[in-house]
């Protein structure tokens, strides 16, 4: 499961409302790349695909690719609008290392 905090949630509600997609959910999920090897993406999302698995938690909808689900189970969804950096900020319990910016991570 991925949880998601009452700063993300309120923040999720308000892009995607700017963005006229009221319905839409919040798609979270993982490829390669960035410093660390792999890194994540965040998506808002109207449609569903066969393979995905979906959570709720307060309130807002999470949808997750199969393969990416391994990589993100037990994960934190935050938002942050500090000083140090504004956005979207994944607490990934399973992440060995992460990098400076937070952007990406290894297993």
């Amino acid at each position: 499961m991925i949880t998601v905090t009452e700063n993300a949630k309120n923040k999720a509600t308000l892009l995607m409302n700017e963005e006229g997609k009221p319905d839409a959910f919040i798609r979270v999920g993982v490829k390669g790349g960035g410093c660390s090897g792999l890194m994540y993406e965040l998506t808002f999302d109207t449609e569903m695909k066969e393979t995905d698995k979906e959570f709720e938690n307060n309130g807002i909808k999470i949808v997750v690719d199969k393969k990416s689900f391994l990589y993100l189970v037990g994960t934190e969804l935050d938002y942050s609008g500090g000083l140090n950096g504004k956005g979207f900020v994944f607490k990934n319990p399973n992440a060995n290392r992460t990098c400076g910016c937070g952007e990406s991570f290894s297993l």
